[in-house]
């Protein structure tokens, strides 16, 4: 307990830095802004509600295992009512594809309180319908998550920005806590799954997805999950999965997209 508060300690000093030196979030209102995020999509849940995804390859989207939940009964979400649109802008997308199958990480339960162990296993990877095979649409590359204080960014839709993506393509990991990335990076509802850039060598890779937010102080936090075995245990999983909704080790049927809790000294919300 005393390691934890005086990391929440340290993460409110650095949160404070930090934020005095970044720009806000960049609306990505036309097709020039947007050009080279396409592969960022919404994820229309049950009509009801929705999260951030993005392509990872043509039938594959990468996105936070909690989106795939419904907040209120905790049941799951049926594939059925779930739809990626790729790259959402101002009412239209560039592609529409409903969701085959999916699978999550063998270790997330979901439930209404946000702790680390379930940030870190927070992950969940969808198959479309069809593959998006298009030149407009490039789906994006997957790296290791940097070091603490490494630059990193965010495109996401949430609250009061749903219709347009956003960048922060400014914000920076301030620690890693066993498989859980601690970020800088302003986001809100709706945010949840929206992958995490780095930008090495000048080409933006995803390094992690948002599953949770944080206030420390009047700074804001994002928590991710460390992609690393777990992003190719679901590549592994859905390659040899047949059946619609599956988790390893659950054969429950599927069901009909949290909320606060604590841990290290601050806040967590479900974004």
């Amino acid at each position: 307990m005393i390691r934890i508060y005086l990391i929440a300690i340290l993460a409110f000093l650095l949160a404070s830095a930090i934020r005095a030196q970044e720009p806000a979030l960049k609306r990505l209102e036309t097709g020039n802004d947007s050009r080279g995020w396409e592969a960022v999509g919404r994820l229309e849940i049950a009509g009801v509600g929705f999260c951030t995804g993005a392509l990872i390859a043509p039938d594959q989207v990468l996105t936070a295992a909690h989106c795939l939940f419904d907040k209120t009964t905790g049941a799951r979400i049926g594939i059925d009512q779930i739809e990626f649109r790729a790259g959402w802008r101002n009412g239209r997308a560039e592609a529409y594809r409903n969701i085959r199958r999916v699978v999550m990480h063998p270790e997330y339960a979901y439930d209404d309180r946000v702790a680390m162990a379930r940030v870190r296993h927070d992950l969940a990877l969808l198959e479309l319908s069809r593959p998006l095979h298009t030149t407009r649409i490039t789906p994006f590359e997957t790296d290791a998550a940097p070091r603490p204080g490494a630059r990193v960014g965010v495109v996401s839709y949430a609250k009061g920005r749903a219709e347009v993506p956003s960048l922060e393509q400014v914000c920076s990991i301030m620690w890693r806590e066993t498989g859980v990335l601690v970020m800088s990076c302003d986001v809100d509802f709706g945010a949840s799954g929206a992958p995490v850039f780095s930008f090495r060598d000048g080409r933006a890779r995803i390094v992690s997805v948002v599953s949770a937010k944080a206030d420390l102080g009047s700074n804001k936090v994002a928590l991710g999950s460390d992609l690393g075995a777990g992003l190719e245990l679901l590549r592994g999983q859905l390659g040899a999965q047949r059946r619609h909704f599956l988790r390893a080790g659950d054969d429950a049927a599927e069901g009909g997209a949290g909320r606060d809790g604590t841990a290290g000294g601050a806040k967590f919300i479900r974004p």
